[in-house]
């Protein structure tokens, strides 16, 4: 069974710079025996469902189109792959795994903090143990896990909602991080080269694509604008792959 890249692009179909971020995942699965399943559409409407969680149906995506895999990364369209990139499936051990997230430590442990108090009942995980959650790598025997994370989320959607809103602190990813800690999943970090972000805080963000020389998979975010992320992906995928044609 081959693995699956499968990107989220619900938000990325309207935005400019998708098209650069899916023909660079399209041209690595290729050249590693990978399928790529893209999610561009709404699988119900948001006030049952945030855009944001929709993703973690996946798995179901997956069985109900009857594509067989081993591995999925999930993955979304502020990234750009380098054609060299290992193969990064080989190294989770077949573990549900992840890379820490980098930037904003303030922003990260307000988040926990916020999302610890108002929803999960003063549970609580250490920041070093902290992903970002738009890269995700797991397998069927993480299924059971998703349905409970969706089921959670169903049964405290106002209060994660409210939370978010309230103090600015993001939707999933901080959800996710205490319910894998709360289910005592098996966990494999990655290494940082494997999901780049916040890379202008590192000032490795910069015309002379200072980020391409020290790692692989590039995340674009923490930008003030679309315009900006849609610069540096577009620079970066002509540096790395030519124009664009089509």
């Amino acid at each position: 069974m081959k693995n699956v890249v499968f990107i989220d692009n619900i938000v990325g179909n309207k935005l400019p710079y998708s098209k650069y971020s899916i023909h660079s995942w399209k041209k690595w699965c290729d050249n590693n025996d990978c399928d790529l399943v893209i999610l561009d559409e709404l699988l119900c409407d948001e006030s049952q469902i945030k855009v944001t969680w929709q993703k973690y149906n996946v798995l179901d995506i997956l069985k109900n189109s009857n594509i067989e895999y081993n591995q999925v990364l999930m993955i979304n369209t502020n990234t750009i792959i380098h054609p060299d990139t290992p193969n990064f499936f080989d190294m989770t051990k077949n573990k549900y795994s992840g890379v820490h997230q980098e930037g904003s430590m303030d922003w990260i442990c307000r988040s926990i903090e916020h999302f610890s108090k108002f929803v999960f009942d003063d549970k609580t995980i250490p920041y070093e143990r902290y992903i970002n959650s738009e890269f995700q790598i797991f397998n069927k025997t993480h299924q059971n896990f998703h349905t409970e994370f969706l089921n959670f989320y169903s049964q405290n959607k106002e209060r994660i909602n409210w939370v978010q809103e309230k103090f600015g602190v993001g939707s999933d990813q901080t959800p996710l991080n205490l319910f894998l800690s709360i289910k005592n999943i098996d966990f494999e970090f990655l290494p940082y080269e494997f999901n780049m972000t916040a890379m202008h805080q590192k000032e490795i963000l910069d015309d002379k694509l200072t980020f391409t020389k020290l790692g692989w998979i590039y995340k674009f975010d923490g930008l003030p604008n679309t315009d900006l992320i849609n610069y540096f992906i577009k620079k970066t995928h002509k540096h790395l792959y030519g124009e664009l044609v089509g």
